[in-house]
């Protein structure tokens, strides 16, 4: 059995490097290339939780498609939550408490939620995370009033008319869907690259995933940021435009992953690695174009997204109406599950999200982000689960480190280096 990670916040401003590795027991329990089936799981039993969002796929199709009882998870729940602020607080409850045990979740958060960062009493609950479940395919929004103004991932032209209703005694906002999260970076990013302080030239709320279209409807928004299929959805109702795909800024960024409580990992390796396999399959087939029409249809239903297929299908397999007069069939801003490391959790990727919340004072400069990241992330259990699901070998990264990454207005992260990509930014709370 693996040890029991205890961490807080306080351990992690210290300097103290830490990593987590796989013990020689839980090797023993899968050997190379092949799944132990005989031992079986210590648990048939996993609670996992979802937002209605496409990126959350591969643990529905998981379970659609019996994959987790192929591994011996027999009884998977996949239980819709509300919005991220209910998958927090039932992460930090435990399915023992009537919680759940993991959950599709922003990245940044098993940080936040590890260190008892916006958790109740600020109680750190370790966390770990097993996979990436996609790239890409998030959508930046803006409402129809400032359609035809050329807005576009160059946010620019959003400045004047910002500026002009904020003068006319109106509050302008953009949504996102938790502080610190993927959405609130990307939308934030948007902004700042546009000349448009995000803390000082609108206001930033946050409105939950399924929320956000019935919100810009009634005017409480300006712009937000969400994933798939609530742009596409926007867009069919003629609210508002998609200004652009979020890998439009960022070409195969990181998006959701598989979060876990720490604990229950720790204190189930065989059934963790079982469900992160199944996991990871549902992953390989959610990325077949051939399965894309299948897809929607199934993630649609009413026990999961309870929307129109037609909402979803579309971007998807990478044809975008942005709803301004632009459209693009076959583009590469489709979601990603598999292909090109997606499902692999670059610790790279969990570095740069950390840099992100410390530019806008979300989290200290002196955080030791070497420490919580090898705490935290557990691409030793991925490696482990892609060859007992003999996956290729050109699809097993062979470096936590995917590099240099470049972004549309020039600037570029060194994972090697991260003060200096937060010197180039000009908009910043940081000095």
């Amino acid at each position: 059995m693996m040890k029991t990670t205890k961490f807080g916040r306080r351990s992690l401003l210290t300097g103290a490097t830490a990593t987590a590795a796989l013990t020689g027991a839980v090797r023993a329990s899968f050997p190379s290339g092949a799944f132990a089936q005989a031992a079986g799981p210590e648990t048939n039993k996993v609670t996992l939780g979802f937002i209605a969002l496409t990126d959350s796929s591969p643990l529905i199709i998981a379970k659609e498609k019996k994959l987790f009882d192929k591994y011996g998870i027999t009884d998977a729940n996949i239980a819709k939550q509300a919005s991220w602020g209910t998958t927090r607080d039932n992460i930090v409850l435990g399915s023992g408490a009537g919680g759940i045990d993991g959950a599709h979740i922003l990245t940044p958060k098993p940080y936040q939620i590890s260190m008892g960062i916006t958790t109740p009493e600020n109680k750190p609950v370790p966390m770990y995370i097993l996979c990436r479940l996609n790239y890409d395919c998030q959508a930046i929004s803006v409402a129809k009033e400032f359609k035809g103004l050329g807005i576009t991932v160059d946010a620019r032209a959003f400045k004047e008319p910002l500026a002009k209703k904020k003068a006319a005694g109106k509050e302008v906002k953009a949504a996102m869907t938790f502080p610190g999260g993927t959405h609130d970076m990307w939308i934030r990013y948007w902004l700042a690259a546009g000349g448009i302080d995000p803390d000082r030239d609108i206001s930033t709320i946050v409105v939950p995933p399924p929320q956000m279209v019935a919100n810009m409807k009634v005017g409480n928004m300006d712009a937000f940021c969400v994933g798939e299929p609530w742009g596409d959805q926007l867009v069919h109702q003629d609210i508002g435009f998609t200004a652009c795909m979020t890998g439009e800024i960022w070409k195969d960024h990181p998006e959701k992953s598989l979060g876990m409580r720490a604990d229950w990992v720790d204190k189930n390796p065989k059934a963790a690695m079982a469900m992160l396999m199944a996991i990871m399959e549902a992953q390989q087939w959610c990325d077949k174009m051939g399965n894309k029409d299948e897809l929607a249809q199934i993630i649609g239903k009413r026990q999961w997204f309870n929307t129109p297929p037609t909402d979803i299908a579309d971007r998807i397999k990478g044809d975008i109406d942005y709803g301004d007069g632009r459209k693009v069939k076959g583009s590469d801003q489709l979601m990603t599950f598999w292909a090109r490391g997606a499902s692999y959790p670059f610790q790279s990727h969990e570095l740069w999200f950390l840099t992100e919340n410390q530019r806008w004072g979300k989290l200290p400069m002196d955080l030791d982000t070497k420490a919580i990241i090898g705490k935290v992330n557990r691409e030793d259990l991925w490696r482990q689960a892609a060859r007992n699901i003999s996956a290729a070998e050109a699809d097993i990264p062979k470096s936590t480190s995917r590099g240099k990454e470049s972004f549309f207005d020039g600037k570029v992260f060194d994972p090697a280096d991260p003060k200096a990509y937060l010197a180039s930014l000009q908009i910043k709370k940081v000095a």
